[in-house]
């Protein structure tokens, strides 16, 4: 379910995992420019957002996110890290002008960035049970609107 990501920020690579409350992922913006956002909420964490740091899409297409206004973003990463069925830690490099999908949801002042699953291929399910969903650069994102 990319438990972990690498990017850059600025000068510095920054490596970054879901548990870490303080977990922010990068996001692209219209301009080109690259925001900080808080990655989903953990249980214990204040706020009235989904208590998760995942969407999965078919759940965003069948109106279950509609209620935090989703928004679609692209999240630049270099590297996102998957365990597999035994617990062991797998990094996955994303090739120049490919992105994970994100889902931005807010409530009231809250905003946090959402990353989007979909089910593995055939290959990847015997290891993963949820995947990122990576899309290239100009690749149409998911419409919350249908």
């Amino acid at each position: 379910m990319c438990g972990g990501v690498y990017f850059k920020h600025g000068d510095a690579v920054m490596r970054m995992f879901f548990p870490n409350p303080k977990a922010v992922l990068p996001i692209l913006l219209q301009d080109g420019n690259i925001q900080l956002l808080a990655w989903g909420r953990r249980q214990k964490q204040q706020g009235r957002l989904p208590a998760t740091g995942w969407a999965q899409l078919d759940a965003i297409y069948s109106g279950r996110w509609d209620k935090f206004f989703p928004i679609p973003v692209k999240i630049p990463v270099l590297s996102f890290m998957e365990k597999d069925l035994e617990g062991q830690t797998h990094w996955y490099d994303l090739q120049k002008g490919q992105f994970i999908q994100g889902l931005i949801a807010r409530d009231h002042n809250e905003r946090r960035v959402y990353v989007v699953t979909i089910q593995p291929e055939l290959e990847d399910a015997q290891i993963h049970s949820r995947w990122p969903r990576v899309v290239q650069a100009g690749e149409k994102t998911f419409d919350p609107q249908g």
